[in-house]
């Protein structure tokens, strides 16, 4: 294969990935504006009425959160071990909260501070990444947030895309602490559900 020819694949895979991602991001805003994620039961509905492609539709909703912050995590979460159970939901919402991490991360490394600062708020940007870029400790800093539920771990995604963190780090700490906060909401939910 030439090297033009690879070229042109690569293009036209990140023409597609992009056109794929705003379709879904339109829909998922549609969806938000009508009201489908005002609860646990208006997101189950919404879901139900894809029939089979309801863990499909979940798991994009999954990735969607983190990549347009409008909506909490905990909705999928809650709805989707409601209506996959504590396996199948966490399946689902596992598979869409991380590579919607890896996806932010990316997003930010590719397009830079401009495309962030419409998404999150980034006030003391300069000044943070300045600090994280002189510190040998940001990688901890990043696991904890990522571990932990209450912390605002789609900023972490996407700020540290923005800083000198390692892409296969970065994927390793995704990929190891997001399924703790995730089993936290399934195990809630199915003692809440007895």
């Amino acid at each position: 294969m030439t090297i033009d020819r690879e070229a042109q694949i690569k293009a036209a895979i990140k023409y597609l990935l992009i056109t794929m991602l705003a379709v879904a991001s339109i829909a998922l805003l549609i969806g938000w504006s009508e009201g489908h994620f005002e609860s646990v039961e208006t997101m189950q509905e919404y879901i139900a009425g894809f029939g089979v492609l309801g863990p499909l539709v979940l798991t994009i909703i999954q990735a969607l959160q983190v990549i347009l912050p409008i909506l909490p995590g905990f909705l999928g979460c809650v709805a989707g071990t409601m209506m996959f159970g504590p396996i199948g939901g966490f399946l689902i919402n596992y598979t869409g909260i991380c590579a919607g991490s890896i996806a932010a991360y990316w997003l930010a490394r590719i397009y830079g501070v401009k495309l962030v600062r419409q998404l999150i708020n980034l006030d003391k940007y300069d000044h943070l990444i300045k600090w994280v870029n002189e510190k040998k400790y940001y990688t901890i800093i990043l696991f904890f947030a990522i571990l932990l539920p209450a912390v605002p771990d789609d900023f972490f995604c996407y700020f540290s895309g923005l800083t000198q963190t390692d892409s296969k780090k970065f994927t390793w700490i995704i990929i190891i602490c997001k399924p703790w906060y995730i089993l936290g909401y399934v195990l809630i939910t199915m003692y809440a559900m007895r």
